[in-house]
């Protein structure tokens, strides 16, 4: 049985939000408050709409072209718990999972003791686009990210190892 989450929307079709075909969710609810943030309406933790992990999987069936999902935002940590048991289902349809987080890998990693579900959304996230979008250091030229101090993680890999490990898409 799914479990609510509060979304800001849902594109079912994009390639530029990772690797192949993806279907992106957008969470709502943002700390960071980038400057220049393509997402504003995504800041508030009281807007959007509630929906159902429910949803989401059943919108992910009806495409068999899809590689996988991406969880955006607003930033999908302030509702880890529901974004790790989205990922949990999508990868029980042999589909990946790629997260955007205005946290970095290090701050995730800091505080997964402290904030529930950190870990379990990290073990969840096949690739990370870790940090803050920095409107000084925006780029058209570097891949799936908005500003060049943006870093393509692996997750699993990086909590292994207890330091960020990059990866080339």
């Amino acid at each position: 049985m799914g479990v609510p989450i509060r979304l800001a929307g849902v594109i079912r079709e994009s390639i530029v939000d990772g690797p192949g075909w993806r279907l992106v969710v957008f969470g709502q609810g943002c700390p960071h408050h980038c400057e220049g943030c393509q997402n504003p309406q995504t800041h508030d933790f009281d807007g959007g709409y509630i929906s159902n992990t429910d949803n989401i999987i059943a919108a992910v069936k009806e495409n068999p072209m899809l590689s996988g999902v991406t969880f955006s935002g607003g930033d999908p940590f302030v509702q880890a718990k529901e974004f790790a048991q989205l990922g949990r289902e999508i990868h029980a349809l042999g589909l990946n999972v790629v997260t955007f987080s205005g946290y970095t890998i290090e701050q995730l990693m800091a505080g997964m003791e402290k904030h529930e579900g950190w870990k379990d959304l990290l073990e969840q996230t096949d690739i990370l686009i870790d940090g803050k979008f920095i409107l000084a250091q925006k780029s058209l030229n570097v891949k799936f990210r908005g500003s060049k101090n943006q870093r393509i993680i692996d997750p699993k890999a990086s909590m292994e190892q207890g330091k960020a490990v990059e990866i080339e898409l």
